[in-house]
């Protein structure tokens, strides 16, 4: 018998995040070749690359340690996050051509793809580190809005295209993705919680509207990942390639969270009728449909008929969820979102986390077991949806300051 988890506890929430970031400030600060070591086991703490370096893992440490700062944690989440800084404007930013290259060996960039992903977690790195108050960087917020809007915009659609080369010039042509759009969205967000700028959160709300209102109303409702160059639902792409670690077939009920959380935060900035009704669209699909009601957890991929396709489960999917739930819990006052919220904690607690080190597991079976192939896990991590799912529901329940 699991027993209960006081897991609506703020002072619980705050020893979780800062569990997860003393494991990662214990072993990821990497003090030879500067930035952070990604690739640590989340079943034994080894490390087992110290020199392939990623952007994104390296923003998302950024971000952590900030959220650390900002949930009056230990000393070193500042200069821990400092660190961090560092590298992504003294190696991984091109002087020469602008913007960030894609992943390093130690110093040196062995890809220099300008990936729109990768410069939406730049920017909110920049940007939760503004608002904690570390490093001088509220200039940089600006600049890589700028690189964003420059290279990677497509006004015409209201949405950002995909990856460029080192050139700026189109690397997938034929491809759009929503995932980078989510993930602008939320950087475009905190940018507006960190300076009140306003061209950030109106370009949140074109983007948002583009991504979780108007292309799901052109399709079955729910949110499509995959497009072409003109912006039409690609029911193809992937269909071979279901199980694909970032682009899979099939809707995700992470992402469908993902979404609700963002747009509760976008109503609360921003008030327009669709944003709570959409956020609790998603929000449902994704419990009545992505979750496995006999063993728990979601499901990594859903079919458009609600059947699931891969069955894994993700534990992001599951942090997201955490945050989803309590932001529409606060905002609706309706109590069935914190029973999920307690569901979900205590999957978590019980098969998606590491008690020995305070992290959790990154990848589960069907059954909510470790995935036994460590080939098949992903490969970078940093406590980012772990770290931020405890701030998200912190700020919900009032137990943080507001943005």
């Amino acid at each position: 018998m699991t027993h209960p988890i006081p897991s609506r506890s703020p002072e619980w929430l705050r020893r979780d995040a800062i569990g997860a970031l003393r494991f990662h400030r214990e072993r990821s600060v990497d003090t030879h070749f500067g930035g952070y070591v990604a690739q640590v086991s989340d079943r034994d703490g080894a490390i087992y690359d110290s020199r392939t370096k990623h952007l994104v893992p390296t923003a998302r440490f950024v971000f952590a340690f900030s959220v650390g700062k900002l949930l009056d944690g230990p000393v070193w989440c500042e200069p821990a996050a400092e660190h961090g800084l560092s590298y992504l404007r003294n190696v991984a930013y091109d002087e020469e051509r602008g913007g960030y290259s894609w992943l390093f060996e130690g110093r040196e960039a062995t890809d220099d793809t300008r990936a729109t992903y990768g410069h939406a977690f730049v920017l909110l790195a920049y940007a939760t580190a503004t608002r904690a108050g570390i490093g001088d960087v509220e200039g940089r917020i600006e600049e890589t809005y700028d690189i964003l809007d420059e290279h990677f915009w497509e006004a015409e659609h209201g949405a950002f295209a995909s990856n460029r080369t080192e050139e700026w010039d189109p690397a997938e042509p034929n491809y759009r993705g929503q995932n980078a759009n989510m993930h602008a969205t939320e950087a475009l967000l905190a940018a507006y919680e960190a300076t009140g700028e306003e061209r950030y959160l109106d370009r949140a709300v074109t983007v948002a509207a583009t991504i979780a209102r108007d292309k799901p109303d052109e399709a079955d409702g729910l949110l499509c990942e995959h497009f072409t160059s003109e912006w039409a639902v690609d029911w193809e792409y992937n269909r071979e390639k279901k199980a694909d670690l970032f682009r899979p077939w099939g809707y995700q009920p992470g992402h469908m969270l993902e979404w609700a959380k963002l747009l509760v935060r976008l109503d609360a900035h921003h008030e327009d009728e669709w944003y709570l009704d959409r956020a609790e669209r998603f929000f449902d699909a994704s419990v009545a449909d992505g979750w496995d009601d006999e063993r728990g957890g979601f499901y990594y991929t859903i079919d458009r008929d609600g059947s699931p396709i891969v069955e894994a489960k993700y534990t992001w999917a599951l942090e997201e969820g955490l945050g989803a739930a309590a932001r529409l819990a606060d905002a609706t006052g309706e109590e069935r979102y914190w029973e999920w919220y307690e569901r979900i904690a205590a999957y978590l607690h019980e098969h998606a986390t590491n008690h020995s080190l305070g992290i959790r597991y990154e990848r589960l079976t069907p059954d909510g077991d470790i995935h036994p192939s460590i080939d098949e896990t992903p490969k970078v991590k940093s406590g980012y949806h772990h770290v931020n799912a405890c701030y998200e529901v912190l700020e919900s329940m009032g137990a943080v300051d507001p943005a």
